[in-house]
């Protein structure tokens, strides 16, 4: 179940508010919690076991990290070690074990038979938000959760389940106990949502065609304008995508009372890599930032040990987000860049003029994202070779008028513009308390509410990139 399906629209969603806000507060977490699992049930039903042993483990290593006297240290190891092991056989299993075998392949030793392990959704996501829920504990930052219903609440809660933002076990601690949820909260959060609907339905997946269809092509055999077209398209696909669906994320739960971390703060303005990641993908820079690279010494050490820091986790970044070399690459590519900035070079570019700068961030980026779209390397290598134009700039086998539609057009148009600061302008005038303004921001909402429904209504083409994380 998705956010911008009909079932999750239509019937899930309503029928979740009525009952919320018709039962006493002392059930409301007990609700959110049964429809949470609900939830992921629809979609995951073999694996609601899996989510309920999560909630044991770290209820119980919560605890002991809490009480202990003496050997914290130690249940906080443990307890990491066994979230980071479930993480890694669901997600890693098959990689691992298709890379061993192509070891043994040559030396004519038998090779290890493995049933394709099925990647449950979001396990990325409610891993790490554990791992933040003991080593919190372990930081003294929050006492341990003693009921193990508001833990289970803050793992398996449904609207950032699935993809974000993960949200850290100290900044909702207090909203499991007690929060409050007025009409103006309610109604930020439902505008909130349907932000994040449109850029989902409206841009995201009218571009999602054109890449695909492009992607689709032989890598060694596209023009340059063809490629570029499907990368830019992919580039602005995966920001709407997933930063729609953090927005929804967001609105979904304020309408609930609870306050989650932004995510994405216009990203494609940076001008530098360590600006682009200040702002994509926030919530998780931030986890990386203060439970990896600052325990491992961030920035305080010598040069060439803060290079293997950012190196060791964007690697590590990579590989979070899927199992396969070409993720590693992506996060070797954006790590080595990160590294290059805390050079000389990186003075350089703080004293270039803007559109330098901007456009050096934007190449890394979009190079970047080949490694990111493609599962094999030489494809990945065939298509930024198209991109270099050595298949010429455009040709009659591939034209382009083919794969672009005029409403993936105006997607892009629209897109470019909303990818800058400008949407956010706009924003503050319409929430002015004046009736003008009000007036604006109905009927823009309205307006987007509309065209969302039209474009469920008369299609099925839906994917979403982050589920596969």
């Amino acid at each position: 179940m998705i956010f911008s399906s009909t079932l999750f629209l239509f019937c899930f969603l309503p029928l979740l508010l009525a009952l919320y806000f018709f039962s006493p507060n002392r059930a409301k977490n007990a609700i959110l919690l049964t429809a949470s699992l609900l939830f992921y049930a629809w979609g995951e039903l073999f694996y609601t076991g899996l989510m309920a042993l999560s909630i044991g483990s770290n209820y119980i290593f919560g605890r002991l990290v809490d009480k202990s006297q003496f050997h914290k240290k130690q249940f906080l190891a443990l307890g990491v070690i066994c979230n980071l092991l479930l993480l890694g056989f669901f997600k890693y299993a098959n990689f691992i074990v298709d890379n061993l075998n192509n070891v043994l392949a040559p030396f004519a030793l038998a090779t290890i038979e493995l049933h394709p392990v099925h990647l449950p959704l979001g396990i990325s996501f409610f891993t790490f938000q554990a791992i933040s829920y003991l080593v919190d504990v372990y930081r003294t930052e929050n006492p341990a959760q003693k009921n193990i219903l508001n833990l289970g609440l803050y793992i398996v809660l449904f609207p950032q389940l699935i993809a974000g933002p993960i949200v850290r076990y100290n900044s909702v601690a207090r909203q499991l106990v007690s929060r409050t949820i007025s009409l103006h909260s309610f109604e930020i959060g439902t505008t909130r949502f349907i932000y994040g609907l449109a850029k989902k339905l409206l841009l995201a997946n009218p571009l999602a065609e054109v890449a695909d269809r492009i992607f689709l092509l032989p890598a060694d055999q596209v023009p340059a304008v063809v490629a570029w077209t499907g990368i830019l398209s992919f580039s602005l696909q995966i920001y709407f995508d997933f930063s729609g669906y953090s927005d929804m994320a967001i609105g979904l739960g304020k309408m609930f009372g609870f306050t989650f971390p932004e995510n994405f703060r216009y990203p494609y303005i940076a001008r530098s890599l360590r600006d682009f990641w200040r702002r994509w993908h926030i919530s998780l820079t931030t986890w990386l930032r203060d439970y990896l690279y600052i325990p491992m010494g961030g920035n305080r050490r010598s040069q060439l040990r803060v290079t293997f820091n950012l190196l060791t986790v964007f690697v590590l970044c990579g590989l979070w987000h899927g199992a396969s070399w070409n993720f590693l690459i992506w996060g070797l590519w954006h790590g080595l860049f990160l590294s290059l900035e805390r050079s000389p070079f990186g003075n350089a570019l703080t004293r270039s003029p803007r559109i330098v700068a901007h456009t050096y961030t934007l190449l890394v980026i979009i190079v970047g994202w080949v490694f990111f779209r493609f599962d094999a390397l030489t494809g990945a290598i065939e298509y930024l070779s198209s991109m270099a134009g050595n298949n010429g700039f455009t040709n009659t086998l591939y034209p382009i008028q083919l794969y672009v539609t005029n409403e993936a057009l105006l997607a892009a148009m629209i897109g470019v513009i909303l990818a800058t600061p400008l949407f956010s302008v706009c924003e503050k005038f319409i929430q002015q308390p004046t009736w003008s303004s009000g007036v604006a921001k109905l009927g823009l909402v309205l307006l987007l509410l509309s065209l969302s429904m039209l474009k469920i209504s008369s299609g099925t083409y839906n994917p979403f990139l982050y589920f596969r994380f």
